[in-house]
């Protein structure tokens, strides 16, 4: 059983100070909710993911069951779906200091469970990359009403060599003619070529080329897979969300609120949830050491890497069963802990 669901929020205030007169937070459920709300799962998108995207793990035989567990996709903000530039006139890239943050995103989703589902408190929050920063936010800010968390392949907060590769992200797709210093005044095409080479460049390993896994999933070059597995995909988001999308990434920090009040340490401290930290052994984007750094200051945490030659593309194999098994195994140890 899936539903298609719109949750509007009036006068929502941002994080940056910006408000939304009508923010909209579309989400997708799959199975059904059990009578005393215990069997509910969050799962947050990913960078340029919208929920369609990234639903293909839940199945009974694969990392979450829908006939046992309630599961909820949210969708960021910027992704397209819910509130963003392509959809919101508040949401203009061209104010300065307009930006959407994961506390924004927790926010919505949190009033979200409250008032559609009467939800109280989650079994588990399920999230990779972006949506693993999500998940830590959840934790930190609203650790009472989180049993588990797992986050795959990301950080709680974004380092600086992090911070490096999406501000070449920026940069290239900002270089194209199309951009005029406030918006894009037509497909940035140019930029988007380049945007999608740095990011396929950064999502796998050296070992993943090395090894030619792109002529395994059917392409017959490497440049006819930066060309249909990464350019294609980013030409289907409007360049302005992608830009959004970036700077949440940029400010994810899980100490940067009026609670922690920049305690990085504090907050990763006050995540009372079981936390499953699984970053990818070959992520460049979010190397293991950074993730087992966070997973010592976490008191429940275990840090179980993914041995994967995928990257950071590990935490999401919906094309790579090995990895499938190795989180579906982790996932459903955690869930019957």
């Amino acid at each position: 059983m899936t539903t298609l669901g719109c949750l509007r929020l009036e006068n929502f205030q941002l994080q940056c100070g910006a408000v939304l007169r009508e923010a909209q937070l579309v989400y997708q459920t799959y199975g059904e909710l059990a009578s005393d709300r215990s069997n509910a799962i969050l799962y947050p998108t990913s960078y340029g993911a919208q929920h369609y995207d990234i639903d293909w793990l839940i199945r009974p035989d694969s990392i979450l069951d829908p006939s046992r567990w309630f599961i909820i996709i949210p969708n960021m903000f910027g992704n397209g779906l819910s509130s963003s530039p392509s959809n919101c006139k508040d949401c203009e890239l061209s104010e300065q200091g307009f930006w959407f943050s994961h506390v924004d995103n927790v926010r919505a989703q949190e009033q979200l469970l409250r008032e559609v589902f009467g939800i109280e408190r989650l079994a588990l929050i399920y999230g990779w990359s972006m949506g693993a920063q999500q998940a830590y936010h959840w934790g930190a800010l609203r650790s009472d009403r989180v049993a588990r968390i797992a986050a795959l392949c990301g950080t709680a907060r974004t380092t600086d060599h992090n911070r490096i590769f999406l501000l070449s992200l920026r940069t290239a797709l900002t270089a194209d003619p199309a951009w005029n210093g406030f918006f894009f005044e037509a497909v940035p095409e140019r930029g988007l070529k380049a945007f999608a080479r740095i990011y396929a460049s950064w999502a796998a390993s050296q070992a993943f080329y090395r090894e030619g896994i792109y002529y395994q999933l059917g392409y017959t070059s490497l440049s006819d897979y930066l060309l249909r597995g990464w350019e294609s995909n980013y030409k289907k988001r409007d360049p302005h969300n992608l830009l959004a999308m970036i700077d949440t990434w940029l400010h994810c920090d899980i100490s940067d609120n009026s609670i922690y009040q920049d305690d990085y340490r504090g907050a990763l401290a006050a995540i009372s949830a079981k936390t499953l930290v699984m970053p990818a052994t070959t992520d460049l984007y979010f190397p293991p050491e950074d993730c087992a750094a966070e997973a010592a200051l976490i008191p429940k945490a275990k840090y179980l890497p993914i041995p994967s030659i995928w990257g950071h593309k590990a935490g999401n194999p919906y094309e790579n069963p090995e990895d499938e098994v190795f989180i579906r195994t982790a996932i459903r140890e955690l869930l019957e802990d």
